[in-house]
């Protein structure tokens, strides 16, 4: 897309921005809080924001920003993390101190760790911000874990690939955009919504089985359910939120009808959008 604004949080070179670039021009924030702020004002027209790790599960801080701000989920889009070792021209792993990055994706390569014990974990705000810190250092003995797109924009070297403990470690972002009007147009005829997801957030009333009343609801109607999260409801203490995705688009008959029927006795039923995947 032309002239289209993507926030995304973090550097130049960091995993958040290479889902951003699927969608338009990537515009940097320095938190979430901020990426939700641009997107509710329209200083963006989109955000991309990491919703769960294969490895590191959920970031739980996303879920909760989904709640508190008028924004709807339109697309998700998958980014498999290459962790890379980066220095600076003519480091080494055996002769550095310390090894800078993002808390979790350090975490993702205790393996590494374990075989360079001389190595000290050091926790940053951004994996491409660890990039970008070590490369205006210009310190031979401070290396950085980031993607190879960070090494590229900030001149370093790459000195070793596929730093994860597992291959298989992939991050899925939501696309999200100001919130719709309630009023949304009906699905186009004949539209294949099998490729579609919902997400919603649902809040119950503290009775014995609730929840399986709940969920009832989709399975009764042959629903494809693929996630449910629980977070503390922060509006009343030790009562949760209920966060889930399922096959199908939110006007789909039967999903239209398993949402009514979970308003009749939900407490709190809100959509946070339906949507298809982004590819590369």
């Amino acid at each position: 897309m032309t002239n289209v604004l993507a926030a995304y949080q973090g550097e130049p070179g960091a995993y958040s921005e290479i889902a951003a670039l699927r969608i338009g021009e990537p515009k940097p924030f320095g938190s979430f809080e901020e990426v939700f702020a641009a997107v509710e004002s329209r200083q963006a027209d989109y955000a991309v924001i990491p919703i769960e790790n294969s490895l590191g599960g959920s970031i739980h801080q996303n879920y909760d920003l989904l709640l508190q701000h008028p924004v709807s989920i339109v697309a998700e889009t998958f980014v498999k993390v290459e962790h890379c070792l980066l220095g600076i021209q003519g480091a080494t792993a055996e002769k550095a101190e310390k090894v800078l990055s993002h808390p979790q994706a350090l975490s993702q390569c205790r393996n590494f760790f374990a075989t360079h014990r001389w190595l000290r974990a050091e926790a940053a705000y951004d994996t491409a911000g660890s990039a970008k810190m070590i490369a205006a250092a210009n310190e031979a003995r401070h290396l950085a874990i980031a993607s190879k797109r960070a090494a590229e924009l900030y001149g370093l070297e790459i000195l070793q690939e596929n730093l994860a403990d597992e291959e298989w470690n992939i991050t899925r972002f939501f696309c999200i955009t100001h919130d719709v009007p309630p009023a949304a147009p009906p699905l186009q005829a004949g539209l294949d919504t099998s490729r579609y997801k919902t997400s919603m957030v649902f809040t119950l009333p503290n009775i014995p089985g609730s929840l399986f009343k709940a969920l009832a609801t989709l399975a009764m109607r042959d629903i494809d359910l693929t996630k449910i999260e629980s977070r503390p409801f922060r509006k009343k203490a030790f009562e949760y939120l209920f966060y889930v995705d399922f096959i199908g688009h939110r006007d789909d008959t039967n999903i239209s009808n398993a949402l009514g029927h979970l308003r009749e006795f939900a407490t709190m039923v809100k959509v946070l959008g339906s949507y298809g995947v982004i590819g590369e």
